[in-house]
């Protein structure tokens, strides 16, 4: 339930709603208009704000509601699953950008971080921060160098004051607002607003541990070590912990900035190329890959004009699949690239994305129907992410489920093809995709991988070998002798078992329901015909007991 203290901002968001005619959202049901009230209290949006597109006015209201309502939106833009095309579009276009907060409360968290004072931990420290988001800015800084080495350039990245418990107070009143849209808005089950807060709560939470982000740094720096792909910033770790985060600094052209990259004598077109190498090396060589890949978060290294790399920034947000959501993947990737539409469907139901009863013939005509009209194109106009986005969308109606790690992979792709049109506008994503996705798979599933896999099986085998035959012993001698057991361990089950316990409670509430409405009626008759004999407390006591019987008989039964 919502608290007293999170009315006023409850009020709050209802007028910015009102005010952005985002409450339209809501004329959906008939049942639920809260919103009439503040409809006739506030005066009516300009007409300059009601003529603008829905996505656009949801931008505007985010912004005006905080930056942590500006995270909320960014991170909902990741499920295009649930969101319609052009919010999650307009979505996408959320600057976290925020006034910075006092320097003096910067120093004092990185005093308290790392357990010392800042002019003992650096040469210099930068009051004016480099960059201010709604979850922490970045300072400049200057570390004490080690013995006969120079003086070294880094960035320190601090959690805002306070930012814990004021996220804490936003997920509360977001999870009361998700219950509101649950009970009242008839498409609900297609939204799942619960399970969209729990996922920007998780994101959230991931974010507040800076020495997590280190982690996937370093990782990811690990990774591309001596590449001429992409450079990922070092993490200076004695300088890090949850609340503090201190990298390499570096320096590089935003990607999005093409009169800088024109200007460098950047190579745009081999940049593009290498970005769309790096999504699916990423994703099917090192199954870790950066998912909030937007021109913000990717920087290019202005220092080698013709052969270009990215620079890796704020590695918060990383994605990974499973090995078996991994192997799927890429096989429907092979088979879009060869339009071998029955495979496609073949490999949904295979990898239990969608149920078994699903007919292959209707999901593969749904594909059809999906891809054909992309493949009358040129290649260097198709465009992979938005294909992939529609299949996910058309497979939904066949009961698709999917887990949040390919929705982030959904959003990154979306993101790199993005990137990568925007330097190269005929980029033929196609004929850059296959090639490295085909060489990837080939070394990840090839002889010599599985040789590779067996030899680093071998030793487990040896050591558990001396045991089996005692184990294949028992089992025989447990089945001859019929004493073998039979265990299930299923989550189905368990779902089953806790679906009968809840209707088995549901039963007792509504044995104790009937077996009170009969004491009452035994009460009403017992009060009428004993009044006179001032018998009306022996009448009580005898419905009471009439209906505790019944309760007793009801509940054996049950």
């Amino acid at each position: 339930m919502t608290s007293l203290r999170q009315i006023p901002r409850l009020l709050r968001i209802a007028r910015v709603l009102v005010r952005y005619r985002l409450d339209e959202l809501f004329d959906a049901t008939h049942r639920f208009r809260p919103l009439n009230v503040a409809r006739l209290l506030l005066p009516k949006p300009r007409a300059a704000i009601a003529a603008l597109p829905r996505g656009e006015r949801l931008t505007l209201a985010l912004t005006e509601l905080g930056p942590i309502f500006v995270k909320f939106g960014q991170i909902l833009s990741t499920r295009r699953d649930l969101m319609p095309p052009d919010v999650a579009d307009a979505l996408t276009k959320l600057q976290d950008q925020v006034a910075p907060f006092d320097p003096a409360l910067a120093r004092a968290a990185v005093e308290r971080a790392l357990g010392a004072p800042v002019t003992e931990r650096f040469i210099r420290f930068d009051d004016a921060p480099l960059a201010s988001a709604s979850i922490a800015q970045v300072h400049a800084a200057l570390l004490s160098p080690a013995p006969g080495a120079p003086p070294r350039e880094v960035v320190v990245k601090i959690l805002r004051p306070d930012i814990h418990a004021r996220i804490a107070d936003d997920i509360a009143l977001l999870k009361a607002l998700a219950g509101l849209v649950e009970r009242f808005h008839p498409n609900a089950d297609k939204i799942r607003p619960r399970d969209v807060v729990a996922e920007i709560e998780t994101t959230l939470t991931n974010e507040l541990d800076l020495q997590r982000e280190g982690a996937n740094a370093s990782l990811l720096r690990r990774n591309f070590a001596g590449s001429d792909d992409l450079y990922v910033p070092e993490v200076v770790w004695s300088h890090t912990t949850e609340g503090v985060l201190t990298l390499e600094r570096v320096r590089g052209i935003p990607v999005d900035d093409l009169a800088a990259l024109d200007a460098a004598g950047i190579d745009r077109v081999a940049l593009a190329e290498k970005g769309v190498r790096l999504f699916y090396t990423q994703v099917f060589r090192d199954n870790f890959f950066h998912a909030d890949a937007h021109a913000g978060n990717i920087w290019v290294d202005p220092s080698r004009p013709h052969d270009p790399r990215f620079i890796a920034l704020d590695c918060g947000i990383m994605g990974s699949l499973p090995e078996r959501d991994q192997y799927w993947l890429a096989e429907n990737f092979l088979a879009l690239f060869n339009q071998d539409y029955a495979r496609i469907a073949e490999l949904h139901v295979r990898a239990g994305w969608m149920p078994a009863h699903a007919r292959l013939d209707e999901l593969e005509a749904a594909v059809r129907t999906v891809c054909e009209p992309y493949f009358t194109r040129p290649l260097s106009e198709i465009s992979l992410g938005e294909v992939v986005v529609k299949l996910f969308q058309t497979a939904r109606r066949h009961e698709l489920t999917l887990q949040p790690q390919l929705i982030l992979l959904q959003k990154t792709l979306l993101n790199i093809e993005g990137v990568g049109r925007l330097l190269h506008p005929r980029i033929d994503i196609w004929a850059t995709a296959r090639p490295v996705l085909e060489r990837i798979w080939f070394r990840r599933r090839g002889p010599r991988a599985i040789l590779k896999a067996l030899r680093r099986r071998i030793p487990e085998w040896a050591a558990a070998a001396p045991g089996m035959p005692q184990l294949l012993h028992d089992y025989l001698e447990q089945s001859t002798t019929g004493r073998l057991e039979l265990r299930i361990a299923s989550d189905d089950l368990k779902h089953l078992d806790a679906r009968i316990r809840r209707g088995q409670r549901v039963a007792i509430w509504l044995a104790l329901g009937i077996s009170l409405l009969v004491g009452t009626a035994v009460v009403t008759l017992l009060s009428t015909t004993a009044t006179r004999y001032a018998g009306l407390p022996l009448a009580t006591w005898l419905g009471v007991a009439v209906a505790a019987a019944c309760f007793a008989t009801a509940r054996r039964r049950i």
